[in-house]
């Protein structure tokens, strides 16, 4: 059975998708690879995966890349943090803070507000979180993953100015395969009807004038055809001896008129 893999960054959810996967294609199982976003492309070109939910831009000659949406950008503070009191802040509002920005780091801010954290660098986002729970920094990072590292004692809230992070669907060119098509379709929001992978529909029947019925068996011919059958129908579909378009024959007429003995005398 053929199995078709998909490689997954942190923060990314597919089950949209792969529902309509589901619909579309039951009888090819969709099997997710977790990576990490510095490995998403490896595991792309090591054949682990046929194609990657990614975060954009990833770099490489033998990929092709499609944008699917941008995340909106989110501040993790302690739930009794002063930006808590409203819903979305600006970058300004965190220039007086700590800001630890982990090596994995996603969002690539080259400008960021408020004062780098001066500690040993942290190596991911999970170890920033702890950081941000103890009250030593805050953190800005797409929203998924801000969910995705959401802990009691932590909020988030959007900041406004900040830069989004986009996500995309990946894969190698030159393995582009009608499965390939089938996933783009599905994250493009194509129908069925006008999807152009394996899980198209079947092109309709031709309907119409211009088809020719099978033979009903009645009389051994279609209707509707010039000329005489091999049963003696003609185009007005009966036989010759009875009544066609111009009436009984003139011997015919002759032989079956009776007289009338009772017939008035004329003036009478």
């Amino acid at each position: 059975m053929t199995t078709f893999r998909l490689a997954l960054v942190p923060g990314v959810n597919p089950d949209r998708w792969l529902r309509v996967w589901q619909q579309r294609l039951p009888d090819v199982p969709v099997e997710l690879v977790h990576t990490t976003p510095d490995q998403a492309v490896e595991v792309l070109r090591s054949g682990g995966a046929n194609v990657a939910l990614v975060r954009l831009p990833v770099v490489g000659d033998d990929l092709s890349t499609i944008s699917l949406y941008t995340e909106a950008t989110v501040v993790v503070v302690p739930k009794d943090h002063l930006v808590s009191v409203v819903e979305e802040i600006d970058a300004a509002d965190l220039d007086d803070e700590t800001l630890v920005v982990p090596l994995d780091d996603q969002l690539h801010w080259t400008d960021p507000p408020g004062t780098p954290f001066g500690g040993d660098p942290v190596p991911t986002t999970a170890d920033a979180i702890d950081l941000v729970a103890a009250g030593v920094a805050v953190i800005v990072l797409p929203q998924s993953l801000g969910r995705l590292h959401q802990r009691r004692g932590l909020t988030s809230r959007i900041v406004r100015d900040a830069p989004g992070s986009a996500v995309g669907l990946a894969w190698i060119t030159d393995r582009y395969d009608d499965l390939t098509e089938e996933i783009i379709g599905i994250v493009r929001g194509r129908t069925a009807t006008s999807s152009r992978g394996r899980g198209a529909p079947p092109p309709p029947e031709p309907t119409g004038r211009g088809r020719t019925p099978a033979a009903s068996g009645k009389g051994g011919s279609a209707k509707g055809t010039s000329g005489t059958s091999a049963s003696g129908k003609g185009s007005s579909g009966k036989s010759a001896s009875s009544k066609g378009g111009t009436g009984r024959s003139s011997s015919a007429r002759s032989s079956s008129k009776k007289p009338n003995p009772r017939k008035p005398r004329p003036g009478r």
